[in-house]
């Protein structure tokens, strides 16, 4: 065979190879990652494990199976998913996520509002909160966030006063300008505060804790407005807020069906934020 023509159908042979071999890694890379079909979401007891377990079964309709993980506090759920323990957590709202990164160096992100679950103020000694004595005992949550969150709501009450320009998300018992009662500020664990009452003339208590220890929202002295900031969030590692089963979660939980589980089960201690 002349030279010239072997050499003509060898180039022939390899250009039909690269195409094909070409056309084979287009589909390859083309494919997206398979989607997933399962995943963990951390919550707290409370209002956000009733609201998830709705959740979780609307998700399964859309063939989204979602598995939910309790945690006793408010530290291990962000720890977990820092850790890539679990996918997902819904219990807190977005100072809290803050003060955590700020404290811990994370990159956790919210990816979606939920719900605000407003901090009210409970006694098992008055019915009143201007019958608050002087020298009286209060107890509060002791993370960074929701204590503030807790200065606030008695500083608007007119128990005390913060300083001006105080950062609520901030706020700690030091930054009290005015103390007229002379109250004595108690700084607990939140989920230690519904068994404080009978220890103190009051306590500031957030949603989910005070529905798991039986106290009636009704009977509450005080309560958060609906212009609070601290909406409730779901929350994501960074790298993984643009997670297409992640979205699909969060377009699932902010639906007319969850909203309207929500209005109708706990019209007295949530609002829907989506």
């Amino acid at each position: 065979m002349n030279w010239k023509k072997t050499l003509a159908l060898s180039l022939a042979a390899l250009a039909v190879a690269g195409a094909i071999s070409g056309c084979g890694g287009d589909k390859k890379d083309a494919k997206a990652p398979a989607e997933k079909k399962e995943i963990t979401v951390g919550i707290t007891p409370g209002y956000s494990e009733k609201v998830m377990e709705f959740v979780a079964q609307e998700a399964e309709k859309q063939g989204l199976k979602v598995n939910i993980k309790s945690f006793s506090d408010y530290v291990t759920p962000d720890q977990a998913l820092a850790a890539g323990d679990i996918d997902l957590n819904s219990f807190q709202h977005g100072p809290f996520l803050e003060a955590f990164n700020e404290k811990n160096g994370t990159k956790l992100v919210s990816i979606g509002n939920t719900y605000l679950a407003p901090l009210r103020v409970y006694s098992n000694k008055i019915t009143d909160i201007k019958d608050v004595p002087d020298g009286a005992k209060v107890s509060i949550p002791n993370d960074p966030s929701n204590g503030g969150r807790a200065l606030l709501l008695l500083d608007h009450q007119g128990l005390l006063k913060l300083k001006e320009g105080t950062d609520p998300t901030k706020a700690v018992v030091g930054d009290i300008a005015e103390n007229p009662k002379n109250l004595q500020i108690v700084e607990l664990e939140a989920a230690q505060l519904p068994r404080s009452l009978d220890d103190v003339s009051i306590s500031v208590i957030n949603a989910g804790y005070a529905k798991s220890a039986g106290l009636d929202s009704k009977k509450a002295l005080a309560t958060e407005d609906n212009t609070s900031p601290y909406v409730n969030i779901i929350a994501a590692r960074e790298q993984d807020k643009d997670n297409p089963t992640y979205q699909k979660f969060v377009k699932i939980f902010q639906s007319d069906a969850v909203k309207k589980y929500i209005n109708d089960n706990f019209s007295d201690g949530l609002i829907p934020a989506f």
